[in-house]
């Protein structure tokens, strides 16, 4: 199993969507990339340093990152800075957070296919994992408990996998 972390403004949002896809074996929402002490929701949300983050575990036989980073890009703004939808924030800011220096072909070829496409510079931050602490439990499958709840994510994409 190979794990990677994605940044894509909220966390429930791009959790619901990538939980959806043959190949996820598990996901949890947390803070990664900021400093090294676990923040609180509250603490997040008055500017830690952290960013709202899915850490992903795959099965790269499956579901290759090449195709996981595929689906990511199809749901965030590669443009934006510290916004994803109504969301702004430095918690909010889009990144790839990879655990293996052998996942970082995969993700240089997506940075540059999208950079190619938007025709701009992306703000997507692509670096090593620094950190990562799980969220509070309520924020945990958060949309799935709570299906009226607030994404930046259209809700169309959350059936994205059966269609294919």
């Amino acid at each position: 199993m190979s794990v990677i972390y994605l940044a894509g403004g909220c966390f429930w949002g791009m959790q619901k969507f990538i939980d959806q896809f043959d190949g996820v074996i598990s996901t949890e929402v947390g803070y990664a990339n900021g400093p090294d002490r676990a923040p609180t929701y509250k603490e997040v949300c008055a500017s830690s340093g952290h960013a709202e983050t899915v850490r992903i575990e795959y099965d790269e036989s499956v579901i290759p990152l090449e195709k996981l980073l595929e689906y990511y890009f199809m749901v965030i703004d590669p443009l934006s800075v510290n916004r994803q939808g109504g969301d702004v924030g430095i918690q909010y800011r889009t990144g790839i957070f990879y655990t293996d220096e052998s996942q970082l072909p995969a993700v240089k070829e997506a940075m540059e296919r999208e950079e190619k496409k938007a025709g701009a510079p992306l703000a997507v931050i692509s670096e090593p994992l620094k950190n990562f602490f799980s969220a509070e439990e309520y924020h945990q499958k958060y949309l799935e408990k709570n299906p009226g709840g607030y994404c930046h994510i259209a809700p169309s994409y959350f059936d994205i996998a059966a269609k294919e």
